[in-house]
This record gives C-alpha cells, structure tokens and sequence, in this order.
C-alpha cells in the first residue's frame, strides 16, 4: 500500500482499501506537518504512522492540541480518536471512489 493511498483511506472491502480520490488528488502531495496544519488531523497521522518515525507523531498530537479545548495526553489517545492504528497487511488493491 503505497503512503498515499493509506493516508486517504476511507475503509476497506475484503482485501481491496477504498481511498477518497478526490483528497487525494488535491492533498496527496502535502506532507505530515502540512496536513496537520490544513486541520487534516486523520491523514496526517496516517502520514505520521506510515512514515514511522514518533517525531512526526509527536507533532501531529502538539499541532492537534494548539487547536482544541481538551487537548490529547498522548499518541495512543489520538490513535484511539481516529481509529488509526498502523498500515494494514492484507491489501491487495485500492479502490477510488
């Protein structure tokens, strides 16, 4: 799977990952920071997952925090929050929709 097609994944069905083509054409260029800032907080840590480096994590959850009332103690909780955990395994197409 390549970054971007996780990064704009809406679901899955069966083995195929149903990806948002029209995000993706528009925002599949930014990066992890850029996402974050532009208030796409799913996608830019779905960036930061797939990119594995707890750097970009970290700034996701600070960026996400400047902009909330009740901000997240950490990367777990964010992941909680937008049911993001790590790349899936078993994909063997994407679909835009």
């Amino acid at each position: 799977m390549r970054r971007q097609d996780f990064i704009f994944c809406i679901g899955f069905e069966g083995s195929t990952a149903i990806i948002d083509g029209r995000l993706l054409r528009r925002y599949g260029s930014r990066s992890t920071r850029e996402l974050a800032e532009a208030g796409f907080f799913k996608q830019a840590l779905s960036s930061a997952i797939f990119s594995g480096n707890p750097q970009e994590l970290e700034e996701v959850r600070a960026i996400f925090n400047n902009g909330v009332r009740t901000p997240v103690g950490s990367v777990e909780e964010l992941k909680r929050m937008f049911s993001v955990f790590g790349v899936p395994e078993g994909v063997k197409k994407v679909k835009l929709v």
